[in-house]
Protein backbone atom coordinates (compact mmCIF):
# COMPACT_ATOMS: atom_id res chain seq x y z
CA UNK A 1 0.00 0.00 0.00
CA UNK A 2 1.40 3.43 -0.92
CA UNK A 3 2.43 5.71 1.92
CA UNK A 4 0.08 8.54 0.90
CA UNK A 5 -3.11 6.57 1.12
CA UNK A 6 -5.94 5.48 3.36
CA UNK A 7 -5.53 1.83 4.34
CA UNK A 8 -8.67 1.70 6.49
CA UNK A 9 -11.64 4.00 7.02
CA UNK A 10 -14.45 3.84 9.54
CA UNK A 11 -17.50 5.97 10.18
CA UNK A 12 -18.52 6.93 13.68
CA UNK A 13 -21.48 4.68 14.45
CA UNK A 14 -22.97 7.30 16.80
CA UNK A 15 -23.01 9.88 13.98
CA UNK A 16 -24.18 7.34 11.42
CA UNK A 17 -27.89 7.31 10.73
CA UNK A 18 -29.33 4.16 9.22
CA UNK A 19 -31.12 5.03 6.03
CA UNK A 20 -32.66 3.45 3.01
CA UNK A 21 -30.88 0.45 1.54
CA UNK A 22 -29.75 2.46 -1.50
CA UNK A 23 -27.82 4.88 0.74
CA UNK A 24 -26.27 2.01 2.68
CA UNK A 25 -25.20 0.55 -0.66
CA UNK A 26 -23.64 3.91 -1.70
CA UNK A 27 -21.73 3.96 1.60
CA UNK A 28 -20.38 0.44 1.12
CA UNK A 29 -19.38 1.11 -2.48
CA UNK A 30 -17.66 4.40 -1.53
CA UNK A 31 -15.64 2.65 1.18
CA UNK A 32 -14.71 -0.25 -1.09
CA UNK A 33 -13.68 2.06 -3.96
CA UNK A 34 -11.80 4.37 -1.61
CA UNK A 35 -9.76 1.52 -0.14
CA UNK A 36 -9.02 0.11 -3.60
CA UNK A 37 -7.52 3.36 -4.88
CA UNK A 38 -6.90 6.70 -3.18
CA UNK A 39 -4.40 9.45 -2.67
CA UNK A 40 -4.55 10.97 0.81
CA UNK A 41 -1.63 12.94 2.23
CA UNK A 42 -1.91 15.05 5.37
CA UNK A 43 0.19 18.18 4.87
CA UNK A 44 3.67 17.79 6.42
CA UNK A 45 3.18 14.13 7.33
CA UNK A 46 4.50 11.04 5.59
CA UNK A 47 3.81 8.35 8.17
CA UNK A 48 1.10 6.63 6.13
CA UNK A 49 -0.64 4.61 5.03
CA UNK A 50 -3.36 5.94 7.28
CA UNK A 51 -6.30 4.65 9.24
CA UNK A 52 -9.04 7.29 9.13
CA UNK A 53 -12.18 7.73 11.22
CA UNK A 54 -14.89 10.17 10.16
CA UNK A 55 -17.46 11.63 12.51
CA UNK A 56 -19.63 14.70 12.92
CA UNK A 57 -19.59 16.77 16.08
CA UNK A 58 -22.10 19.42 17.03
CA UNK A 59 -23.84 18.72 13.68
CA UNK A 60 -21.64 21.42 12.17
CA UNK A 61 -18.14 19.97 12.20
CA UNK A 62 -16.56 17.11 10.37
CA UNK A 63 -13.95 15.35 12.49
CA UNK A 64 -11.24 13.44 10.63
CA UNK A 65 -9.11 11.36 12.98
CA UNK A 66 -5.93 10.29 11.21
CA UNK A 67 -3.95 7.40 12.69
CA UNK A 68 -0.92 5.50 11.50
CA UNK A 69 -0.98 1.87 10.34
CA UNK A 70 -0.81 0.69 13.97
CA UNK A 71 -3.80 2.89 14.87
CA UNK A 72 -1.66 5.37 16.81
CA UNK A 73 -3.16 8.88 16.60
CA UNK A 74 -1.28 11.29 14.34
CA UNK A 75 -3.67 14.22 14.10
CA UNK A 76 -7.25 15.32 14.14
CA UNK A 77 -8.62 17.60 11.45
CA UNK A 78 -11.77 19.62 12.13
CA UNK A 79 -13.71 21.15 9.27
CA UNK A 80 -16.84 23.25 9.41
CA UNK A 81 -19.64 21.64 7.44
CA UNK A 82 -21.46 24.94 6.98
CA UNK A 83 -19.95 25.46 3.53
CA UNK A 84 -21.06 21.96 2.50
CA UNK A 85 -24.54 22.10 4.03
CA UNK A 86 -26.40 23.27 0.91
CA UNK A 87 -24.62 20.81 -1.39
CA UNK A 88 -25.23 17.90 1.02
CA UNK A 89 -28.90 18.81 1.31
CA UNK A 90 -29.32 19.21 -2.46
CA UNK A 91 -27.36 16.02 -3.11
CA UNK A 92 -29.68 13.97 -0.93
CA UNK A 93 -32.78 15.54 -2.44
CA UNK A 94 -31.60 14.59 -5.89
CA UNK A 95 -30.60 11.09 -4.67
CA UNK A 96 -34.11 10.64 -3.25
CA UNK A 97 -35.54 11.67 -6.62
CA UNK A 98 -33.22 9.26 -8.38
CA UNK A 99 -34.06 6.31 -6.10
CA UNK A 100 -37.79 7.04 -6.43
CA UNK A 101 -37.47 7.48 -10.19
CA UNK A 102 -35.91 4.03 -10.52
CA UNK A 103 -39.40 2.67 -9.88
CA UNK A 104 -41.49 4.83 -12.20
CA UNK A 105 -39.57 7.03 -14.63
CA UNK A 106 -38.24 6.66 -18.14
CA UNK A 107 -34.60 6.06 -18.94
CA UNK A 108 -34.26 9.67 -20.18
CA UNK A 109 -35.63 11.05 -16.90
CA UNK A 110 -33.26 8.83 -14.93
CA UNK A 111 -30.30 9.99 -17.02
CA UNK A 112 -31.22 13.65 -16.43
CA UNK A 113 -31.54 13.13 -12.69
CA UNK A 114 -28.28 11.16 -12.61
CA UNK A 115 -26.42 13.94 -14.47
CA UNK A 116 -27.63 16.46 -11.89
CA UNK A 117 -26.63 14.09 -9.08
CA UNK A 118 -23.12 13.67 -10.50
CA UNK A 119 -22.80 17.45 -10.90
CA UNK A 120 -23.70 18.04 -7.24
CA UNK A 121 -21.35 15.23 -6.21
CA UNK A 122 -18.51 16.92 -8.11
CA UNK A 123 -19.39 20.29 -6.54
CA UNK A 124 -19.31 18.75 -3.06
CA UNK A 125 -15.99 17.03 -3.72
CA UNK A 126 -14.48 20.28 -5.01
CA UNK A 127 -15.71 22.20 -1.95
CA UNK A 128 -14.28 19.51 0.33
CA UNK A 129 -10.93 19.69 -1.46
CA UNK A 130 -10.90 23.49 -1.05
CA UNK A 131 -11.81 23.29 2.66
CA UNK A 132 -9.04 20.77 3.31
CA UNK A 133 -6.38 22.28 1.01
CA UNK A 134 -4.17 23.47 3.87
CA UNK A 135 -4.63 20.27 5.87
CA UNK A 136 -4.88 17.30 3.48
CA UNK A 137 -3.89 16.78 -0.13
CA UNK A 138 -6.05 14.31 -2.04
CA UNK A 139 -7.00 13.42 -5.58
CA UNK A 140 -10.43 14.02 -7.13
CA UNK A 141 -11.64 10.42 -6.75
CA UNK A 142 -10.69 10.36 -3.07
CA UNK A 143 -12.53 13.66 -2.52
CA UNK A 144 -15.64 12.29 -4.28
CA UNK A 145 -15.69 9.16 -2.13
CA UNK A 146 -15.09 11.12 1.07
CA UNK A 147 -17.92 13.46 0.10
CA UNK A 148 -20.22 10.44 -0.25
CA UNK A 149 -19.24 9.27 3.24
CA UNK A 150 -19.71 12.75 4.69
CA UNK A 151 -23.19 12.83 3.19
CA UNK A 152 -24.03 9.54 4.83
CA UNK A 153 -22.77 10.85 8.18
CA UNK A 154 -24.43 14.24 7.83
CA UNK A 155 -27.68 13.14 6.27
CA UNK A 156 -29.79 15.56 8.32
CA UNK A 157 -27.95 18.55 6.85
Amino acid sequence: MPKCSIADITLDEVSLIRYRPEVEHERKVAIYDLLESNYFAPIDDDRGPYRVRLSVSDANRLVIDINDENDQPLRQVLVSLMSLRRVVKDYFKICESYFDALQKRTVQQLESIDMARRGLHDEGANLLTERLADKIDMDADTARRLFTLICVLHIRA
